[in-house]
């Protein structure tokens, strides 16, 4: 059932590549952009059927999710739609959607064995969120929220793989976050299995997060050029300080996070689509997962 609630949510975050569910969602909160105030409400419902699920609900928790979820569309709403130039409340609902996930606020109400599906749901909570604010009420542009549309949306991810890997890798061993490599052991069943899940549980979110969002928005406020992307990689790089496996913070991941945030945002800026840079990232933590 844990599977299955997890599959719904993300259903719900791909369902907004669609076109159509984009066109009407903004047409709802153009027409009517008081709905928005429905998003909290909405998503601390689902959060608490989850902890129902998990045997971990409390009121406390429910709350906090009220909060987390609110925050940020309090931020937002005054401000003019469509968006064209981010305001510093747009920045400061981004961060209050990130730093609560990132530092685990409200992980001591919740019992061990029910924290990994929770965060997992509050995960998909905080996309879900950020595509209803950012893509749906305050329609900025430049997101790139949308399907693969030509055969370069495809093969940029690919050349990137091929040049950035083996920079990736040699830094990696030089400052010894990862060993030197060797073959997969896995089944090959389960490693392409395995690259479905690290694309839709972990490279897509991201990618949304820190380049739809975080990336785009600078862009926005202070032009693409290359200061730009150096900044939005390094803000990607600090968010694995508290990452394992090596003592925390941990330097050598966060060196690593931000020259493959440099790649990363370097394809979101050339294709169409926030999938490219995801399928690079897929590739990336997909290769140190079994060759590392």
């Amino acid at each position: 059932m844990q599977t299955l609630f997890l599959a719904l949510l993300l259903a719900a975050v791909f369902g907004l590549f669609i076109p159509p569910a984009q066109a009407r969602l903004q047409t709802l909160l153009s027409s009517k952009p008081a709905a928005i105030f429905a998003a909290p409400i909405l998503l601390t419902a689902v959060f608490a059927a989850a902890s129902l699920l998990a045997g971990a609900f409390s009121l406390m928790l429910t709350a906090l999710v009220l909060l987390y979820t609110a925050a940020p569309v309090a931020c937002v709403f005054p401000l003019t739609r469509p968006a064209k130039t981010p305001h510093a409340l747009d920045f400061l609902a981004i961060l209050l959607l990130w730093l609560p996930l990132e530092f685990a606020a409200g992980q001591s109400l919740v019992p061990r064995p029910a924290q990994g599906f929770l965060h997992s749901v509050a995960y998909g909570i905080a996309i879900l969120l950020g595509l209803l604010l950012f893509l749906g009420f305050r329609q900025f542009p430049g997101m790139k929220y949308r399907l693969p549309q030509d055969k370069r949306d495809l093969w940029l991810p690919l050349a990137a793989f091929a040049v950035t890997a083996p920079v990736l890798v040699v830094l990696g061993v030089a400052i010894g976050f990862i060993p030197p490599p060797h073959l997969p052991v896995q089944p090959a069943g389960r490693m392409a299995g395995a690259m479905g899940l690290i694309l839709a549980g972990t490279a897509l979110p991201e990618e949304i997060l820190f380049r739809a969002l975080i990336q785009n928005l600078l862009m926005l406020r202070f032009g693409s050029g290359p200061r730009t992307l150096l900044l939005a990689a390094f803000i990607f790089g600090c968010a694995h300080l508290d990452n394992g496996p090596q003592p925390l913070p941990n330097w050598r991941y966060m060196i690593l996070a931000t020259v493959a945030g440099i790649a990363y945002g370097k394809v979101f800026v050339m294709a169409s689509t926030v999938f490219s840079s995801a399928a690079l990232h897929t590739l990336v933590d997909w290769t140190k997962h079994f060759f590392f």
